[in-house]
């Protein structure tokens, strides 16, 4: 059966909380939804179920991702003087969501995992977010020869659950945030060097994802997906 990839708003409304709240105050060890906070070295905030293992996995199943800039973003960078519309945020959330499954459908299949849109027991669902988006130096794409320098693209926050596919329920959440890299100098940026940095930074992170689901397979001595030839 046909698994609903629709953008669940009670889970993101509950991540962006859970991501407030840990800037303010230590993390809860367990989590509402029964979840147990996990030392990570690779993410800054990692919560997994109880028993739960990524080593059945085989196919993975993906939400759309969800994008949202950070509190006043836009009136910060209209008072920068480049004017920002709500049609450039609503086409840079787009793009950087287009680029989210783009990367990591990429790094997925690469390692063997095949990529579906229904439930089964061996399907892992995606329920990816990304908030408190700055972009530093938004390409507006407004006619004429003006230019923005800065010496970093920005910053983004990823929230990502991992659902089973065959019951629906959470197995693991994890929050991490990365800033682009800092050059030290000034440097024009634009659509192009923004995307760039925003692929890098989703390349991390869906190795991240990948070699976790190897982790989970070397521990259980479960076969792995076969991963893909080599392009040659």
């Amino acid at each position: 059966m046909s698994i609903r990839l629709h953008r669940n708003l009670l889970a993101t409304l509950f991540l962006c909380a859970f991501t407030s709240g840990a800037s303010a105050a230590p993390p809860e060890q367990t989590s509402p939804d029964g979840l147990q906070l996990t030392p990570s070295k690779n993410v800054e905030m990692l919560y997994t179920r109880t028993g739960a293992s990524l080593a059945g996995y085989k196919q993975v199943a993906m939400l759309d991702c969800y994008v949202a800039f950070r509190k006043n973003w836009q009136r910060d960078q209209n008072d920068a003087a480049i004017r920002v519309t709500a049609a450039d945020m609503d086409r840079i959330k787009t793009k950087l969501a287009e680029e989210f499954r783009k990367v990591f459908v990429g790094a997925l299949t690469k390692a063997g995992y095949s990529m579906t849109d229904k439930g089964g027991d061996d399907v892992l669902i995606l329920r990816p977010a990304i908030i408190d988006l700055d972009v530093t130096a938004p390409d507006n794409m407004s006619a004429g020869m003006n230019r923005t320098f800065s010496t970093s693209a920005g910053s983004m926050t990823l929230f990502l659950e991992l659902l089973d596919g065959a019951t629906g329920q959470i197995i693991a959440r994890a929050a991490d945030r990365r800033n682009a890299s800092d050059m030290g100098v000034m440097m024009w940026q634009n659509s192009v060097t923004n995307r760039a940095e925003a692929d890098r930074q989703l390349q991390k992170w869906a190795d991240l994802l990948v070699k976790a689901l190897g982790n989970a397979h070397a521990a259980t001595g479960s076969a792995p997906p076969a991963a893909a030839p080599a392009a040659r």
